[in-house]
């Protein structure tokens, strides 16, 4: 038989050399079929900052604050101008994050404080552990704000379970409750960092907070000296900088998941010394100038290790900011902390719960482009889910929309057709429709402060120091003649001017029906 000029043209050796190559080559691509390479799927990075403003950011109109950094992520991403924190308030925000789920649905209203127990039911589906499933290293580093244990009042000194780590996070380390409250430690997993069994931490009956003069008549906790030494309120932000950079380089090597919730902006506003003085808007401004070279600081990371390319970044706010002590020498100073947007923290309305938001992922979201889609962060849930390919069952972040369109592309018609916005008054709840924002009540719903430098300083009385207009508000309070209710049309009155619930009595009874409907069209468990 006459031999093929190929197989003639092969020496022995020749061959059992490509034979060689072709059984490493088919090895090679029956272990990347079995196991994806970390290129194939995304990192995500979720920036979950606290207090952070409409008008917080250079990006979004500011003038007396310099935020190079989050405004360079804009210039290379995607920028939203309707998005929302479904929660006006922290903690229920960052339940509406996690499960997908309207906090309202569990009579979720207010913050998580020192002896309160995890919110979160663990059987609950969440980003961390939807992520996990997807083969996803999971970590969240920052503020938690969401309860530990079972048990009220939680036991500081034992093993801080369930936690994080029942939701579905590899690692968590940061600031358990929030950066004005007790109990000033660090956690780590389940553990208190730098406890020591002949200190414990030890409830007090009552103590004045470490930077107000006024008592708020919370419970305190003492002991725990070593505990407490390791908590330095200028080098927090630094501290759980560094954890989401050595984080990042330790599984840099695999698909990651990292939610990093900063303590920047809460008060009581303590950057770092090389920060102080540096804004043109006090204290505040400069607590913002540290969480810009924070986030600076991750981008780096990013793109030094090679994973900018292929990571989503996605920065945005739990609410929006609060006209506290410091934020009311911000505003004396020039610097509007919600832009022009009616309202603060806590509140229904506009400044209360619209936000930064902010995406970048190289070659899929258009650089430097702006998206007036209407979104939210319970939005989180599906929109990953999306991104990583997994259905959700119906049970499974029921309040939550797929936003990977919004962040990729330009849709045709909008993706969420209403959205539920709880804010700390339960009579307040409310409801967007397209243009309308509808309120079943008078005033803003949040903190009733009525004294300018009263640190819960807010709705009507706010304006005696704002000066802004709101055709229900007189002196600084609310009129005798004003609605009953409030109804807006954002589309021609985004700073909420002008109340037109007398002039469009359908339309507000339409969003009440709307409302209810909405809250009961889906079951839910803790």
């Amino acid at each position: 038989m006459t031999q093929s000029p190929m197989n003639s043209s092969l020496k022995p050796y020749g061959r059992y050399t490509l034979i060689t190559l072709l059984l490493l080559g088919i090895c090679y691509f029956q272990a990347a079929a079995q196991q994806k390479m970390p290129s194939e799927k995304p990192n995500v990075v979720l920036i979950n900052v606290d207090d952070l403003g409409y008008g917080d950011v250079g990006c979004y109109g500011a003038t007396q604050v310099k935020t190079p950094h989050i405004d360079r992520l804009a210039q290379q991403g995607r920028k939203f101008m309707d998005a929302h924190s479904a929660s006006a308030v922290c903690s229920p925000s960052r339940y509406a994050l996690m499960t997908g789920q309207y906090p309202s649905r569990i009579n979720f209203w207010f913050p998580v404080f020192l002896k309160d127990t995890l919110v979160l039911d663990t059987a609950r589906m969440t980003v961390a552990r939807l992520m996990k499933e997807a083969g996803y290293a999971t970590a969240a580093i920052g503020k938690w704000h969401l309860g530990f244990g079972k048990s009220y009042p939680v036991d500081w000194n034992k093993a801080l379970k369930p936690g994080p780590l029942e939701l579905g996070f590899d690692y968590y380390f940061g600031v358990p409750v929030l950066n004005s409250h007790p109990p000033f430690v660090f956690v780590e997993n389940h553990t208190v960092v730098g406890l020591t069994s002949d200190d414990p931490l030890v409830y007090e009956e009552q103590a004045e907070t470490r930077y107000f003069p006024e008592k708020f008549g919370m419970e305190a906790i003492g002991g725990g000296r070593a505990a407490h030494f390791l908590f330095d309120d200028r080098t927090v932000g630094t501290t759980l900088k560094d954890k989401a950079i050595d984080w990042i380089k330790a599984h840099k090597q695999e698909p990651f998941f990292l939610y990093f919730a900063t303590t920047n902006i809460h008060h009581p506003f303590t950057p770092a010394p090389r920060f102080i003085g540096t804004s043109e808007a006090g204290r505040y401004g400069d607590f913002i100038h540290e969480l810009d070279w924070m986030i600076g600081e991750v981008l780096a990371t990013l793109e030094e290790e090679g994973l900018a390319n292929n990571t989503l970044v996605i920065l945005t706010s739990d609410n929006g900011g609060m006209l506290n002590q410091g934020g009311q020498d911000a505003w004396k100073a020039g610097h509007k902390l919600n832009s022009d947007l009616l309202g603060f923290k806590f509140g229904a309305w506009e400044g209360g719960h619209r936000v930064p938001f902010i995406a970048r992922w190289p070659g899929k979201i258009p650089a430097g482009t702006t998206s007036n889609e209407l979104l939210s962060n319970v939005d989180f849930l599906a929109t990953l889910a999306a991104l990583v390919e997994r259905p959700l069952a119906a049970n499974e972040g029921p309040d939550s929309y797929n936003m990977l369109p919004a962040l990729t592309g330009s849709p045709q018609t909008p993706i969420r057709d209403h959205l539920v916005i709880s804010p700390s008054q339960q009579t307040h709840l409310s409801i967007r429709k397209g243009k309308w924002m509808y309120i079943p009540a008078q005033g803003e719903g949040g903190f009733t402060g009525t004294k300018i430098g009263e640190h819960s300083l807010a709705g009507a009385a706010a304006h005696l120091l704002t000066g802004q207009l709101n055709s229900d508000v007189r002196n600084g309070k609310i009129k005798e003649e004003a609605p009953p209710a409030q109804l807006y049309n954002l589309e021609t009155d985004p700073t909420q001017k002008k109340n037109v619930y007398r002039k469009h009595p359908d339309i507000a009874e339409q969003l009440e029906v709307l409302l209810k409907e909405t809250l009961q069209s889906a079951t839910s468990k803790k």
